[in-house]
């Protein structure tokens, strides 16, 4: 498998007492060197900035000069309060795109089945608009790189991160070409207040979206009997690579939201996913870190995926 690893991606990380800095991904490549460093079959590989031409492969035009504008500028919020622009901002960003977007690009030279960009997975940003401490959204860029630029001609997205992944439900909410699947936390007890059981879809991709929300303090198996409809999900459709943000503030602990996760619940995605791959898609799968707030949480989640994919 193939990690992506440099001191670019600490760049993502908000100033203040924002909960995103670069200390949970500290903490995780701290362990991720004790516990994997030289494990067999595992390659870093160093970030890499996309180009604006990619960003606009989903964002418009628009939004990401603003971004770089007013990253520019370094101060103020690209949305209504909880992304701040600062100076180095932009590139940051950038780099947490290009770097899910290198992972796409060995995956589909065959160069390696699996992937993981630590920093990836944010699943807020809108093609016009930040959301969630999200700037851009490497999901939705690598969607459009996978479908539009190299012709597959579907992709499966398994997101379970606490919050739901509104910026990639609803922007692809009509595409019959991505397959949608996400856990979260119930969207009427948490940000961004979305992600009910009857959106699934609309046009001809009705019944393509699976969305599952749990209630607070829900654990681990509440976890697996859910992300058993994911399986069976999946199960039905046929897609070409699974993308897969395993955001780890569902963790017990985590400082924003109220599920009640172990790593095991990780653990368990990571291991069903791959199995999916294997039979569905060539094992081609790529995972996104997403969020979490707990950085000792972060690296516990973080590592149940690495290492599962790793040992797989």
């Amino acid at each position: 498998m193939v990690i992506v690893k440099g001191p670019e991606l600490l760049r993502y990380s908000f100033p203040g007492s924002h909960p995103l800095t670069s200390v949970r991904l500290e903490r995780f490549y701290e362990r991720l060197e004790r516990e994997l460093g030289n494990a067999s079959g595992v390659r870093f590989i160093k970030p890499r900035m996309a180009s604006e031409e990619e960003l606009t492969l989903f964002h418009t035009a628009r939004y990401v000069e603003y971004v770089k504008r007013m990253c520019e500028r370094g101060y103020g919020y690209l949305d209504y309060g909880d992304t701040p622009a600062y100076r180095g901002g932009y590139e940051a960003a950038s780099y947490v795109v290009g770097s899910t977007l290198e992972l796409c690009r060995l995956v589909l030279r065959g160069e390696t089945k699996r992937g993981f960009n630590p920093m990836g997975g944010l699943h807020h940003a809108r093609r016009d608009t930040a959301g969630g401490f999200c700037i851009f959204n490497d999901v939705g860029v690598a969607i459009h790189y996978l479908l539009d630029r190299h012709g597959l001609k579907r992709v499966a997205y398994v997101d379970i991160d606490a919050h739901h992944g509104d910026g990639v439900c609803y922007d692809f909410y009509s595409d019959e070409r991505v397959i949608f699947a996400d856990i979260h936390q119930d969207g009427r007890t948490l940000y961004p207040g979305t992600g009910f059981e009857h959106e699934i879809g609309e046009g001809n991709a009705k019944g393509l979206k699976l969305n599952i929300p749990l209630p607070p303090y829900a654990g681990d198996e509440e976890f697996i009997q859910a992300f058993g409809r994911i399986e069976e999900f999946l199960g039905k459709h046929e897609f070409d690579i699974i993308l897969f943000q395993c955001g780890a503030d569902g963790l017990m602990g985590d400082p924003i939201t109220n599920l009640q996760y172990s790593p095991r619940a990780h653990e368990h995605a990571a291991k069903r996913l791959l199995e999916l791959s294997e039979r569905k898609c060539g094992g081609r799968i790529i995972a996104m870190g997403g969020g979490g707030y707990n950085p000792d949480n972060v690296a516990a989640a973080w590592m149940a995926v690495v290492k599962t994919f790793a040992e797989y």
